[in-house]
């Protein structure tokens, strides 16, 4: 399915209120979809249950190693459609008759272990809770300034179960009454959403249609390549993260420093095929005034405007720069929608103005059979909005979950003030909006950039007298909220595309963060008692965690302690967020498509700059599509797409299970500049 930018969506119905029921003589006759209450199931659960056991652990051991966490959703999806199937037909072949497995069984099976390994990750364990605890504090040193041995909490199974349980269900209503807006209005792409969503689709195709035969065709083809590449790389890539075609120089060495380099990744270059030509360009864009520009001439001025012996992940340096000044470009771009979208609500409710103004951004290309097209988008529409999720139920159950955690919480941890809690459940819907948005955009979640904002914020209020544990208390709160509300408008997008209906996405949302706050603990603690967790020589040296206490000790001390003139650069990208914004609002939707997007510039200033790469070769490849075939683009990009992705997100379990059995690569493939001899 092509995509476009476009600058306006004719909003012809209220964004919040929904119709309480529609027919179900207005879908398509020859596909039954199954009652909400139907598509979750027991064997589904069970499924659910093992599978998020199976992808936690996988998920701490990348956390404590690497400390970076891919996407599991298309892996989520697929192992959920080959349990249920090789249960249904043993059952068959013993007699028994078997409830037919439905993609809507099949999406909550993938949202339910989504939302449970999804807590192994924003529940701190390789991070902000490790970083209380004791070996922590004595990596970074008793003499370092503001290293208190007061600031210290170790690890306990029953405190951690009852943390996770007070901080991870409110980002599940933070947003759902932005749901249409995110998913239809906005129409943003969540590329791992809309390529676990046609894996699924390609599951339970019609074999008889003769394009979805065509797509799951294309879909197979280029999953196995992706696959089979992906793991011929890992052969190359050696032990560390200096190794294999991951660390390429495709363009020069010099450019390689600044992260200029094509890595190879299918997942990036099927992102580039999703996502819309203007979001690619927009990330390009960003890394080049980034990685390009301002970290290089920033780096002329160490030893002036910062301690030139710094390490890399230290705030104090450039590494302060990029955090803050990639926070002001998003925090700017999505508080500025965020804006936006409350004041055209009201407008809409109250009926103040016959004139709507339009909403911004994504949205599908209608080509060909354009009839049909439409059908098939005014069918998911229907199912996607039939089962309501009140706004009162949604506005009510976050109030009355943050009433409950801001009581827990300072019992957990005695230094975060109960009036800390509450001003950062009352910041973090805002927050959470724009971590979902930029997912929407570029498949990118920044959940560990907003908790950084949390962290400093709170670590600065509260000051030397316990700012530690309270900052990295307070970076749990925020990232658990932004994470879950993005994982689950995340999973809102696939549901829409396989005709699951929204509630059975919340619900099943619900019943796997419920999994995940017992499973996620109990597997960490599995690795807490059986290897050395934190030290220097274990293979599990946890990376994070002294960094996020060092965060935390700079917080205490204020912003005042950042690098000169970050605060400026900060406010300078701030307002240039808020003024692009503005002029793609203000001008023509021929010269405003043109104009880059503040939040998908963001997220290379943070990250790097190769994905960037690998995501204009995606683009770059539609383009040219487009142009031989645009028929043929549109038939099958999103098949291509997906079928990288899903091959590279699979090879994640096979590639993770020979690392937890500690089987390394048996090459080291490592590029340098020639020497003469």
């Amino acid at each position: 399915m092509g995509t476009e930018n476009s600058g306006t969506v004719e909003i012809t119905e209220p964004l919040l209120e929904e119709p309480s029921k529609i027919p179900d003589s207005n879908l398509d006759d020859s596909e039954t979809i199954p009652y909400w209450k139907d598509q979750i199931t027991i064997r589904g659960l069970v499924v659910s249950a093992v599978l998020g056991t199976l992808f936690c652990i996988i998920t701490h051991k990348l956390n404590l190693t690497v400390g970076i966490i891919p996407s599991l959703n298309v892996a989520a999806g697929l192992l959920g459609f080959f349990f249920v199937k090789s249960w249904t037909g043993f059952m068959s072949k013993l007699g028994f008759s078997v409830q037919p497995f439905t993609k809507q069984e099949n999406t909550v099976i993938q949202t339910c272990v989504v939302a449970c390994y999804g807590l192994a990750f924003s529940g701190g364990f390789g991070s902000y809770l490790l970083a209380m605890d004791e070996k922590t504090y004595k990596l970074i040193g008793p003499d370092y300034p503001g290293n208190r041995a007061e600031d210290v909490k170790n690890p306990g199974l029953l405190w951690m179960m009852g943390f996770i349980f007070v901080v991870s269900f409110l980002g599940l209503f933070s947003l759902v009454p932005l749901r249409k807006v995110m998913v239809m209005g906005y129409k943003l792409t969540y590329p791992s959403g809309t390529a676990t969503a046609m894996l699924i689709n390609s599951f339970h195709t019609n074999t008889g249609a003769e394009l979805a035969r065509n797509q799951v065709g294309r879909l197979g083809k280029y999953l196995s390549i992706s696959f089979c590449w992906s793991c011929f790389k890992w052969f190359f890539s050696g032990i560390g993260d200096a190794c294999g075609f991951d660390n390429f120089p495709t363009l020069g060495l010099t450019l390689f420093k600044n992260t200029f380099y094509f890595d190879f990744s299918p997942t990036y270059v099927g992102c580039g095929l999703i996502c819309p030509h203007i979001v690619n360009c927009s990330v390009l864009f960003g890394a080049i005034i980034s990685w390009g520009v301002l970290w290089p001439l920033i780096s002329q001025r160490a030893g002036d405007w910062y301690p030139a012996d710094l390490g890399s992940n230290d705030f104090k340096g450039l590494y302060g720069y990029k955090v803050f000044i990639a926070i002001s470009l998003i925090l700017g771009d999505g508080l500025y929608n965020l804006v936006k979208i409350v004041a055209i609500t009201i407008r809409e409710i109250f009926k103040s103005s016959s004139t709507q103004k339009d909403l911004p951004l994504v949205m599908e290309v209608i080509g060909g059979e354009s009839s049909i097209l439409e059908l098939e988008r005014k069918k998911r529409n229907e199912v996607f909005l039939k089962d309501r999720i009140p706004f009162w139920f949604a506005a009510s159950g976050y109030v009355a979950l943050a009433a409950i955690s801001t009581a827990a919480m300072p019992m957990i941890f005695p230094p975060l003030k109960w009036y800390l809690v509450l001003c950062s459940y009352v910041i973090a819907p805002a927050l959470a909006f724009c971590n979902s948005y930029g997912t929407g955009l570029t498949d990118w979640s920044l959940a560990s950039t907003y908790g950084k904002i949390g962290l400093f914020m709170i670590a600065s209020l509260v000051g030397s007298n316990g700012g530690v544990v309270a900052g990295l208390a307070a970076c749990g709160v925020m990232m658990s909220i932004v994470s879950t509300a993005a994982d689950l408008m995340q999973d809102f997008k696939t549901g829409y595309l396989t005709l699951s209906s929204a509630k059975s996405m919340f619900v099943s949302q619900l019943v796997g963060t419920a999994m995940g706050c017992i499973i996620a603990p109990l597997t960490f603690w599995m690795y807490w008692n059986a290897f050395d967790i934190g030290s220097p020589d274990s293979p599990y040296k946890a990376p994070y965690a002294v960094i996020y206490r060092e965060m935390a000790i700079l917080g205490i001390e204020g912003f005042s302690e950042l690098p000169k003139h970050c605060l400026a650069l900060c406010c300078g990208f701030f307002v240039a967020a808020l003024a692009i914004n503005l002029l793609r609002d203000v001008t023509p939707a021929k010269f405003s498509q043109f104009i880059p997007i503040p939040m998908a510039m963001a997220v290379p200033f943070y990250i790097g700059a190769y994905f960037a790469i690998d995501m204009f070769v995606g683009t770059v490849i539609l383009f040219v599509w487009e142009r031989i075939n645009k028929k043929d683009a549109e038939d099958f990009a999103g098949a291509v797409a997906s079928g990288l992705i899903c091959g590279d997100g699979i090879w994640t379990i096979p590639s993770a299970i020979l690392s937890i059995f500690r089987i390394n690569p048996p090459i080291c493939m490592y590029f340098g500049p020639s020497v003469s001899t």
